[in-house]
């Protein structure tokens, strides 16, 4: 648009304090102090998330937890981007349910491992950067959707704690609070969002979101209030990791099994790391990284299947909190994951004693924070397609899963845009003093405008000479030569001239072996054939 661009700064929406870092600035101890804090208010939120989604993929509690803490910890150590959080995520929980149900937690194991190969195997092709083929419709919908998502996931903290079920977006059986204990819930749950709002204003000493869990955390044990409290999800103690090797037979059979979940699992881990990563590139203002965290998920797969845990990969909603608390090196990722150890060892009778108000409020103004409110004043403005996706994707993304929306959206983005293409072919003609009839192509020829060519020419009536000028257009793929050559064939069988101008000298060779073109290469460019750019660039182009 002309005021501001479709995909809105989310650096805006969110209102974060400058805290970004220049190249050459030193660590100070005030961003160590930073980075430490913003770590700490990190893992908070991230016990009860990764307990939820142990619960949704059928796992004990600490299975979730070691997959936060090492997915946690690797990626931050080598991840393509600093200040992205990877753990547990629902995203992955929903599909190992099926497999855990039917097969064991140990054929998770393995399946995590395989994951993480493929995931390896994927940023070593550097097929990372085909994250950019995502338009900004899809990235507006997937970050909609994740915000309604992230929201549903609270809603069973407001259930009778023991009654709770999850399921992938929170939202399971069990009994819903009601009376003083709702009112008590939703008092807090304000009473966190409001500091959490107003503190940025009187300072940034604190991260607010960790100012507003010790804050409603000291109300809560001070006063005895009684509501739902981390220790009422499950325990979250335990002991170190221990390295353990997948308990499955080595044979066919077993990779039947796990390699379509493996898949399945890579993929949408990928895709959901990857649009974080750009999410987190847009607010902190840095690029680059896809393929090493491509790499750096499939490493922290691997390591995290080998030692007991249910894989992950980046989740927005803790990301969200890290960058909005001011987190922007590697240390916050790492602290973390090593805060979240420190709570499984030692910490965990304190930390069960959150009130899971204090973290449901805090997650409430990642969801404010995420949804690209823009986006609603602008679905009137924008191409009705567009408006269409970012409908579309949001939707999807609530009632499947991301991976799917995004493969949704990007392919019906990409089919509006071949057909609004398609229609664009046309030609401007006119008579030489010599008496050839000349055919000034404009718009794109690929296999969607095809058979609109063809329809431009009229073999009957032209003259003896005519000549095709692609000047004002781009030959992009087979489609597009065999439609020439069949218009020429046409011609020829007329017994009439067909010569070609400002055609790629490739393109010329391939119509040559047809034996009947006449070409005229003096004022013809001098560049390669678009099948051969696009697979050079990953972008078609070129005549």
């Amino acid at each position: 648009m002309a005021d501001k661009p479709i995909l809105a700064s989310f650096a805006d929406r969110i209102s974060l304090p400058d805290l970004s870092l220049a190249p050459n600035d030193a660590l100070t101890p005030s961003r160590i102090r930073i980075e430490l804090l913003s770590g700490l208010t990190v893992a908070l939120a991230l016990v009860p998330e990764a307990v939820a989604f142990a619960f949704v993929a059928g796992v004990h509690p600490l299975v979730g937890l070691y997959a936060a803490f090492i997915v946690g910890l690797i990626t931050a150590l080598i991840g393509g981007r600093p200040g992205m959080i990877s753990g547990a995520t629902g995203a992955l929980a929903v599909v190992m349910v099926a497999l855990v149900a039917q097969h064991g937690v140990e054929y998770l194991f393995a399946t995590v491992v395989l994951m993480g190969l493929i995931q390896i195997f994927a940023g070593a092709m550097q097929w990372g950067k085909f994250i950019r083929l995502v338009p900004h419709p899809v990235m507006l919908g997937f970050v909609n959707g994740l915000a309604i998502v992230i929201f549903l996931a609270q809603m069973s903290q407001f259930k009778v704690p023991g009654t709770m079920e999850a399921t992938g977006h929170g939202m399971g059986g069990g009994e819903w609070l009601s009376g003083l204990p709702l009112y008590t819930m939703l008092a807090l749950v304000a009473l966190t969002m409001a500091i959490i709002w107003a503190l940025p204003k009187l300072t940034n000493a604190i991260p607010a979101p960790l100012a507003g869990i010790g804050v409603v955390a000291a109300i809560v044990i001070a006063f005895g209030i009684e509501v739902p409290r981390v220790g009422d999800l499950a325990s979250i103690q335990g002991g170190l990791p221990a390295f353990h090797v997948p308990m499955v037979p080595l044979t066919l059979e077993t990779l039947q099994i796990i390699l379509p979940y493996a898949v399945i699992l890579a993929a949408i881990g990928l895709i959901e790391s990857l649009l974080t990563l750009n999410l987190v590139g847009e607010m902190t203002g840095t690029r680059g990284g896809a393929s090493q965290e491509c790499i750096a998920q499939g490493v922290a797969n691997t390591a995290t299947g080998f030692f007991g845990g249910m894989g992950g990969c980046a989740m927005i909603g803790q990301s969200m909190i890290n960058v909005k608390s001011g987190g922007r090196t590697r240390i916050a990722g790492i602290a973390a994951a090593l805060f979240l150890l420190v709570f499984i060892l030692f910490a965990a009778p304190l930390i069960e004693l959150i009130p899971l108000a204090a973290l449901v409020g805090v997650m409430f103004m990642v969801v404010i924070g995420t949804f690209a409110w823009n986006s609603l004043r602008i679905l009137a403005r924008v191409p009705r397609t567009d408006a269409f996706v970012i409908l579309l994707v949001t939707v999807v993304t609530v009632l499947e899963d991301l991976a799917v929306a995004v493969v949704v959206g990007v392919i019906v983005s990409a089919l509006a845009y071949a057909w609004n293409n398609a229609r664009r072919i046309h030609a401007k003609t006119y008579v030489t003093p010599e008496g050839a009839k000349v055919y000034q192509v404009q718009g794109p020829l690929f296999f969607g405008s095809a058979e609109g060519f063809a329809e431009l020419f009229d073999p009957a009536r032209d003259p003896q000479t005519v000549i095709v000028d692609f000047a004002d257009s781009r030959v992009v793929d087979q489609s597009a030569l065999q439609a020439i050559e069949a218009v020429a064939g046409k011609y020829e069988a007329t017994g009439k001239r067909v010569q070609l101008r400002h055609l790629s000298r490739d393109c010329h060779r391939l119509l040559k072996k047809a034996g009947h073109l006449m070409v005229d290469s003096d004022d013809d460019p001098d560049y390669a054939l678009a099948a051969n750019y696009g697979v050079r660039t990953g972008i078609l182009g070129g005549h």
